[in-house]
């Protein structure tokens, strides 16, 4: 993507009239709101930290409109960044629609120019981070989840995909520079050092985030993690899924807000939603009004995170023996005798590696959530600002197990009895 689309001078920053007009000229979403531009009503509900977003209702119906800005809307214009991101969000939408098109919103139109994308209106929905902060649960979510995982990450990497294809659809994603630059700062180097734009609960973690600093063995973990993000394109990675991103009801899930996608490590992303299910595990005990009241929701929540890995790791590894059509791993040569017992185990080695980088990543996610910029509201939201530090600290001490030594468990049961034992306030 031509990075000119970001001096383009038919870019404007929508707003209410601009928005009714702009798609009243788009037929089948005319159509599909009803009416005519006057009968709608438009909502301008971003709450993220980069961009625009809008809804508009009419009379038939209503549709979701993403517009990206120039700057990163949680700084302001100190802090430019390309309007080419709209691109790159649109393809990874197309590309992982391919696939689970029932798990990601319906791209209704796309103006490269405006940095617009126009998707179908998600309602009843709400945010996942919201619902689990109140106490929701989605008796769908990890099966979708999962589903949502293995799908995108197997059907985009050398075990489906052609090796001449993916390199090309490689090649297109690696333009997306800007964003992967605000992942490798703010999440793997950002919070092991003084930087202007971290954060945390002060004074209550100035300590831990002083240990942290000089944590050595944590810091050269965290930086293996930086080259592994830097360097494995095994698929194309959402490169931003968190609770935040994700729109459940009972029954149905979606994943949006695809932006920040790359070809990277699978890890990155399995990781990063384990990683905010953990968070939400942590925080319940924050907005408990009575002792143990959530108990029975913190035990959902690490079901929960059993669950996806599970399931992701039996449909990851049933894509890989029934649909297989990469360059890697040819079944040809697994075809003697003998052969499936050395592909079985090359799989369980391959699984057991996948897991190791996700537990990392979760870590690496967890940490940067409590010291770096930008923080999730499932902590935030703790009014007392010392109940509020007691449960960072817990997240801080499972991101640095899970970061130095989320190689060594072994499996996701010991993960979570780790998560478990810190919340005791037990050594794991």
């Amino acid at each position: 993507m031509d990075e000119t689309v970001a001096t383009q001078t038919r870019y404007r920053a929508m707003s209410d009239t601009p928005l009714r007009q702009y798609l009243a000229g788009l037929p089948e979403v005319r159509a599909l709101l009803g009416g005519g531009p006057e009968a709608w009503t438009v909502r301008e509900v971003g709450d993220g930290n980069l961009n625009l977003v809008f809804i508009v209702s009419g009379p038939a119906g209503g549709v979701a409109v993403k517009q990206a800005l120039p700057y990163v809307r949680l700084v302001g214009e100190s802090w430019p960044l390309p309007l080419t991101r709209a691109f790159f969000e649109h393809e990874a939408l197309s590309e992982q629609a391919r696939w689970v098109p029932d798990l990601v919103p319906r791209v209704l139109h796309f103006d490269a120019d405006l940095a617009l994308i126009v998707m179908s209106y998600l309602t009843p929905h709400v945010i996942l981070r919201k619902g689990l902060i109140h106490g929701t649960r989605y008796p769908r979510m990890a099966e979708d989840m999962a589903r949502f995982l293995a799908e995108t990450l197997f059907r985009t990497s050398d075990l489906h995909c052609p090796a001449a294809e993916k390199k090309a659809r490689m090649a297109l994603f690696c333009g997306n520079t800007a964003l992967c630059r605000i992942t490798e700062d703010l999440v793997f180097t950002d919070p092991y050092r003084e930087a202007p734009l971290n954060r945390w609960t002060r004074p209550q973690l100035d300590g831990d985030a002083a240990a942290l600093r000089a944590d050595g063995d944590l810091r050269a973990a965290a930086q293996r993690l930086k080259l592994k993000f830097l360097t494995s394109a095994e698929a194309l990675v959402h490169g931003d899924l968190h609770t935040g991103s994700v729109m459940a009801t009972d029954a149905d899930t979606r994943v949006i807000d695809p932006e920040f996608a790359f070809y990277g490590p699978m890890g990155f992303d399995v990781g990063a939603f384990l990683a905010n299910l953990l968070l939400a595990f942590l925080a319940q005990s924050g907005h408990e009004e009575r002792r143990g009241e959530r108990d029975d929701h913190r035990a959902w929540l690490l079901d929960q995170v059993e669950a996806v890995w599970t399931g992701f790791e039996a449909r990851f590894r049933e894509l890989w023996l029934r649909v297989g059509g990469g360059d890697a791993f040819d079944p040809g040569l697994f075809a003697d005798e003998g052969g499936s017992a050395a592909l079985a185990a090359a799989q369980d080695a391959y699984m057991a590696g996948l897991l190791a980088d996700s537990l990392g990543f979760a870590g690496c996610k967890m940490i940067r959530r409590i010291l770096g910029l930008a923080h999730v509201e499932d902590m935030e939201s703790i009014a007392d600002p010392d109940r509020r530090a007691a449960c960072e600290r817990q997240a801080l001490a499972l991101g640095r197990l899970l970061v130095v030594r989320g190689g060594e468990l072994g499996s996701i049961r010991a993960a979570r009895q780790a998560a478990e034992r810190i919340a005791e306030g037990r050594t794991p």
